[in-house]
């Protein structure tokens, strides 16, 4: 089916208490897993362009190999920027049909923040496209913050109420004790501050990103206090790499890479999978591509198509 937006999809997981997946992709290996493993769950799902897979394999590329993957998918699929630097990329990514943007001002001054948020959610809502913001800061594995500065780097609940009404944004990422980029799955979320933005913010979605450090049962807690899109790319790449290791082990004279390549493949299938599955997002969409109960029922023009 055509790619939808992020709206409708976000405020169904809003509604019914589970996440949707938004899972990184670098590579085709990936999309075709991400798609193929939501397929299979009957799961809606985000593809995530980063700014290291855009400089990777380039805007243009990634959009047309999702479009394509996403066209015989029979399930909702999403084409979503991921911590876009500024408007002009924004606006880029706007041309080259992403269906969801993000901007992420979160090193900015609140005032710089609400203003460059409000002018990208203006350009955006014309044309129907859902706009994430992010408040407070997640950090980044390589930066070795203590609990301490992790703590201070958080979203600031009441602060939270103002942005979303100055910037009229769909969705907000939040800072709420994950990070970045980490290999091992050891950080707990702060649930009452998720608890604490979901009351000042009732009606928006919220975000979380660098899921991929987080332990499973505090996901599955933020999921009951109105997380409702979970980022995730280390633990992807993780088991890609896991694949095409164990593939070189064994089968050290083979010189085909699409051999290695495949059971990488494979391995992020199973990742997905299990995220899927974390997230309560399995089997709510129907044969037609519409939600099951006890999702209310949406038809693909109501997910917001946009072909």
């Amino acid at each position: 089916m055509p790619l939808v937006t992020s709206k409708q999809l976000l405020l169904t997981a809003l509604e019914n208490r589970f996440a949707v997946g938004a899972f990184n992709a670098n590579n085709m290996e990936q999309i075709q897993a991400i798609i193929e493993t939501a397929e299979e769950e009957r799961a809606p799902v985000i593809l995530q362009a980063s700014q290291g897979a855009i400089r990777y394999a380039g805007l243009e590329l990634v959009s047309a190999m999702v479009k394509t993957v996403a066209n015989i998918a029979t399930v909702p699929v999403v084409l979503h920027l991921d911590h876009g630097p500024d408007f002009q990329q924004n606006l880029q990514c706007l041309r080259a049909g992403f269906t969801s943007l993000m901007f992420d001002g979160s090193k900015r001054t609140f005032e710089e923040n609400v203003a460059i948020t409000k002018k990208i959610v203006e350009i955006a809502h014309i044309v129907g496209i859902p706009v994430e913001a992010e408040l407070g800061r997640v950090g980044q594995s390589t930066e070795c913050l203590t609990e301490e500065q992790v703590c201070a780097l958080m979203t600031n609940p009441a602060q939270a109420k103002e942005f979303v009404e100055r910037t009229g944004i769909d969705s907000l990422a939040i800072a709420c004790g994950s990070v970045h980029a980490m290999k091992v799955a050891e950080a707990e979320l702060d649930i009452p501050r998720i608890k604490a933005i979901h009351e000042q913010v009732p009606n928006t979605p919220l975000v979380l990103h660098g899921s991929s450090g987080v332990t499973a049962d505090s996901m599955v807690a933020g999921i009951e206090q109105g997380l409702c899109k979970i980022n995730v790319a280390t633990y992807l790449n993780q088991a890609f790499v896991r694949g095409i290791s164990d593939g070189f082990a064994k089968h050290p004279d083979e010189v085909d890479p699409r051999k290695f390549l495949s059971i990488g493949r494979d391995y992020v299938k199973e990742a997905v999978r299990e995220k899927i599955r974390l997230f309560k997002s399995a089997g709510v969409i129907d044969a037609s591509g519409g939600f099951c109960s006890p999702a209310r029922q949406f038809r693909s023009a109501e997910l917001g198509a946009t072909e």
